[in-house]
C-alpha cells in the first residue's frame, strides 16, 4: 500500500492547478488521472470539451502562483458578444467597459501547461489511474491500472474529479448526505470554422459570436491557430429542430443554411464533423457537504454548472483561491477547520453562480436577439458610466470582480426588477437616452432601504 500526505482525483483543470497550489506548500501532493497522460499521445480533445472563457476570477488564480505570464499567449481576448441574426447582419455588445475583455483559450492546451507545471513542482503524477473504491473512515483508495489494483492510503483526498466524481459517489453511500442533479432538456455538439484559404480568421476575432435563436443556438470562439470552436446547443428531442431530426448530410446542411447560413459559408467540414462528434449531455449538481472525515469536494464535483455564463473553470479556480487562502491562514495540519470553513463559505456563492449559469442559458438563446434587450443593456451601461460604485451590471459583478457570487446575485436582482419598470416604458426604445438616470439610482437606493 503506498501512503501520500495529500490525493487529488481528477488531472483536469481544477486538480492539476490545486496540486500546484498545494506542493508549493510543501505538501506531498499525488494526482490521479484515470485517462493517459494527453501529453504523450495523439489525443485530441475535439468533440467533447468546449472552449474555456478566462475571466477575472480564473486569472487571480493563475497570478497568486506565478503562472498569468505563461497562460496569456495561449488565450485571445475577446471585448464582447457579437451577434448574428438570421440573415448574417451583427451587433457588437461590449461585456464591459475600458477594454474589458473575457479569454478564449483551448481546454486540451491549458490543461497540458498545468499538467506540466504540476510536474515541475515535483508533484506525482499517476495516469491511467481508475478510482473504483474509497474507504472514507480509512482514507483508502482502491485504483484499476490496466489488469492490476492497487491500494493508496492518504491523508487528505480531494475529489477534483468533476461532475462524475468517484469520491462524491462514496459519500453518497454515507448517511445525510444532500445530492441533487438536473440534465437540461439541451445537449451539445463541437464543431470548427477553420481558418481562412490564405490563412486569417473566418471572423472578428476577438468576439464571442453568437447565433441566438430562440431555442437554440450556436456559439463560436476563437482559437490561436485562426479557427474558432463552435459549440451547437439544441435540445435533444421533442422540437422541430432537435438532435434527434438531424441524422444525414442533409438534414445537417438543411438546418445550418436555414438558421445559420453565414456561419455555414465559412464551415466547409461541417457535415462530416457534425456526423462524428459525439452529442454531449449538459448537467447541473449540487451537494452538501462537501466535507466527510479527512476528504473534500471542490469544482465540478461538488457544483457542476451548465456553461452559459462562461464561469465553471472560473468557478473552480476561485475554489482552489479560497482554499490556499485558508491554509495560509491556519497552516497545513488545521484541515478539520479549513475544510469547514471552505464549504461554509463558498456553498452559498457556488449555488448563486449555478443559478445564473442556468438563467443565462435563456438570455444567450433568445433574449439577446430581441432589439429591448440591447436597448436595456445600453441603459445598464450608461447607468454604470454615470454612476460607477452605485450601478454595477450583473454580468460584470460576476465576470470582471472577484465580488462574492451570492453578492452579485443578490444585487442583480434588485437592479433586475428596477430594469423592469424602467423597459416597460412602452415609448422606451424612442427615448432611453433621454432617461432621469438620478431617479433610476434614486429607485435603487429606495429599493436597498426596504
Amino acid at each position: 500500500m503506498e501512503k501520500n500526505d495529500i490525493s487529488i482525483l481528477g488531472a483536469g483543470l481544477i486538480g492539476s492547478l490545486l496540486s500546484i497550489y498545494l506542493k508549493k506548500r510543501g505538501l506531498d501532493v499525488s494526482l490521479y488521472e484515470k485517462r493517459e497522460d494527453n501529453r504523450k499521445s495523439q489525443y485530441k480533445e475535439e468533440g467533447r470539451s468546449i472552449n474555456m472563457a478566462l475571466s477575472d476570477r480564473g486569472w487571480k488564480a493563475l497570478e497568486k502562483i506565478g503562472l498569468k505570464d505563461k497562460i496569456m499567449p495561449l488565450a485571445i481576448p475577446m471585448y464582447g458578444r457579437k451577434v448574428h441574426d438570421e440573415h448574417g447582419k451583427t451587433t457588437f455588445m461590449p461585456y464591459g467597459k475600458d477594454n474589458q475583455a473575457i479569454y478564449s483559450i483551448s481546454r486540451g492546451r491549458f490543461n497540458r501547461v498545468l499538467i506540466d507545471e504540476a510536474e515541475k513542482e515535483g508533484v506525482k503524477m499517476n495516469f491511467g489511474h481508475r478510482c473504483d473504491y474509497i474507504n472514507l473512515h480509512k482514507n483508502e483508495m482502491h485504483f484499476a491500472v490496466g489488469f492490476e489494483k492497487n491500494r493508496v492510503f492518504s491523508n487528505i483526498i480531494i475529489g477534483a474529479d468533476g461532475a462524475y466524481s468517484a469520491l462524491r459517489m462514496a459519500m453518497q453511500k454515507q448517511g445525510r448526505f444532500n445530492y441533487k442533479q438536473e440534465y437540461i432538456s439541451h445537449g451539445y455538439k463541437e464543431l470548427t470554422i477553420p481558418a481562412t484559404p490564405n490563412g486569417e480568421f473566418a471572423m472578428d476575432p476577438n468576439a464571442l459570436h453568437i447565433w441566438p435563436r430562440g431555442k437554440f443556438m450556436l456559439i463560436a470562439l476563437p482559437n490561436p491557430d485562426k479557427s474558432f470552436t463552435c459549440t451547437l446547443f439544441l435540445p435533444f428531442e421533442g422540437t422541430k429542430v432537435c438532435f434527434d431530426k438531424i441524422n444525414d448530410k442533409q438534414d445537417v446542411i438543411g438546418v445550418f443554411k436555414t438558421y445559420f447560413d453565414d456561419a455555414y459559408q465559412v464551415m466547409p467540414n461541417l457535415a462530416e464533423e457534425f456526423l462524428r462528434n459525439p452529442t454531449s449531455a449538459l448537467i447541473n449538481i449540487e451537494c452538501y457537504p462537501w466535507v466527510q472525515d479527512k476528504a473534500l469536494l471542490i469544482g465540478d464535483a461538488s457544483h457542476a454548472m451548465v456553461p452559459f455564463y462562461g464561469q465553471g473553470m472560473n468557478c473552480g479556480f476561485e475554489d482552489c483561491f479560497i482554499l490556499d487562502s485558508l491554509i495560509d491562514k491556519y497552516g497545513t495540519t488545521a484541515w478539520d477547520l479549513i475544510f469547514a470553513k471552505f464549504q461554509k463559505n463558498r456553498k452559498p456563492d457556488t449555488d448563486a453562480i449555478c443559478q445564473l449559469a442556468l438563467e443565462n442559458f435563456t438570455e444567450m438563446r433568445d433574449a439577446v436577439a430581441d432589439p429591448k434587450f440591447i436597448i436595456r443593456k445600453k441603459i445598464e451601461a450608461k447607468l454604470h458610466s454615470l454612476y460607477p460604485k452605485d450601478w454595477i451590471p450583473l454580468y460584470t459583478m460576476v465576470t470582471f470582480s472577484d465580488m462574492p457570487y451570492s453578492e452579485a446575485y443578490a444585487q442583480g436582482k434588485l437592479q433586475e426588477s428596477i430594469m423592469d419598470k424602467v423597459m416597460s416604458n412602452p415609448l422606451i426604445t424612442q427615448n432611453w437616452d433621454k432617461l432621469d438616470y438620478g431617479d433610476i439610482i434614486d429607485q435603487m437606493d429606495a429599493a436597498k432601504a426596504v
